[in-house]
Order: C-alpha cells, then structure tokens, then sequence
C-alpha cells in the first residue's frame, strides 16, 4: 500500500507539473496578490452594555451626554489566494494583521481607552468577474470574516482611572467586495485594485482588580483599500 500511494503522488506531481493549465497566464485558475492596504476604522460605540460607574472614568462616565469613540486608520501590506473555478467565478482568501487603538471622542475627547489592538480579519469572498474582452477585468464579491483580536491593553485613560485589563471579543462579521484586475502582461503579471466594506460589531470589557467595570460593543465597520500586484498562473 505504501509503494502504491508513494507512487500515485509522484505520478500526480509529474502530471501537475507537465499540465499546460499551471503555465503562467492571465487565464490561470490561480492567483496571487500582495498589496498594500489602508484600514479605515469607524470604531463608534454600538451600546454600553454594563457599568460600575464608581470605578470608571471616576463614576462620571453616566453623567455625560456625549460619549464616543474612534478607531485609528492604519496602512499594512496584504496577501491574498484566489482559485478560479471558471473565468467568472472565483473564491478568494485574505491574510494581514492590523494594529489599532481606540480613543474617546465627544465629551471624553482625546481620552486612550484602548491601545495595541492587533486584528486578524481572516476572510473568505465569492467573487463574480466580467469579462470585458480588455485587460481590464471588474470584480465584485461577498463573504464571511472573523475578525479575531490579539494582545489589546488599556489606554493610558483608563490606565489611569483603575483599568488594568482590557479584553475584546472575536467576532463573525461580513464583506462586500468590488475592484478590478488589470492584466499587464501575457506571463500572468498584473496590478489589482479593490476596496472591501466591512459590518463586524466586537465588544469591549474593562476590568479593574479583577471585576467588569465597563463593557460596550462597537461599529467597527472598516473599509479596506487595496493596489497593489498580481500573478495568475
């Protein structure tokens, strides 16, 4: 049995090798991306879900009228795996960590509430292409992301006023998609332009010595603008 495996791999790795299909083409059935991404955030608070107002922001925070908050943009490199079942339909895959913190705005402007927030936006996305008989090939698509989060501290604020852990929740989010592939040449190399909105709703947990002091949910709803190259094979 081992000498039959051993040998159906090595013939299937000649056949793939030898496969017209894994040439380097603009027609490829796969393609690699590697991009450069602007994360823009939105971060605002959803609900406050639970408060022990003696402990936070020194008991003042139910009194004030307005209070938000806001994620910081970042800018980070990308890599994206797409398989082409046909040349209009195609599943992609995503891969980037972004790093953010989260500030008060309104009457708690300025204010670090939360600082070192490492996101993984893992994403899977169907995507629809058209065929403009062009280089240039327009895509859209739509899918599932699970954001998980890494390695989230307190802000300097909240440091201050007795918070010692922050944690922030994984979450199951969605993604719209729409760019366009841009074929430069016939050996597969191309440059790639797209944008992706996000809707993922995390919530946040303050602690102090132990006990929940605050926990809120937030819009984080980022858009994500990607350009960079490409190569189908």
């Amino acid at each position: 049995m081992n000498l039959l495996a051993a040998t159906a791999l090595v013939a299937g790795a000649a056949t793939a090798i030898a496969a017209p299909a894994m040439a380097a083409s603009p027609e490829g059935r796969w393609q690699v991306k590697v991009l450069g991404t602007a994360v823009l955030p939105d971060g605002k608070i959803d609900t406050i879900r639970s408060i022990d107002t003696d402990t936070v922001l020194g008991g003042t925070l139910a009194t004030l009228d307005d209070v938000g908050t806001r994620a910081n943009d970042n800018v980070v490199p990308t890599l994206a795996v797409e398989y082409f079942f046909t040349k209009a339909f195609s599943v992609e895959t995503i891969c980037c960590f972004t790093q953010h913190r989260v500030s008060g705005t309104g009457d708690i402007a300025g204010a670090g509430l939360v600082d070192h927030v490492l996101i993984l936006p893992a994403t899977v996305t169907a995507k629809a292409h058209l065929d403009t008989g062009t280089p240039f090939k327009p895509y859209v698509g739509a899918g599932p992301a699970w954001f998980f989060v890494f390695d989230e501290k307190p802000g300097g604020t909240a440091r201050a006023l007795g918070v010692d852990k922050v944690k922030m929740s994984n979450k199951l989010g969605f993604a719209l998609q729409g760019g366009v592939d841009i074929a430069i040449n016939d050996k597969g190399l191309g440059l790639s332009l797209d944008a992706k909105k996000y809707w993922v709703k995390p919530t946040a947990s303050f602690y102090a010595d132990g006990d929940l002091a605050l926990r809120t949910r937030h819009d984080l709803d980022p858009w994500a603008l990607s350009a960079g190259v490409s190569y189908r094979f």
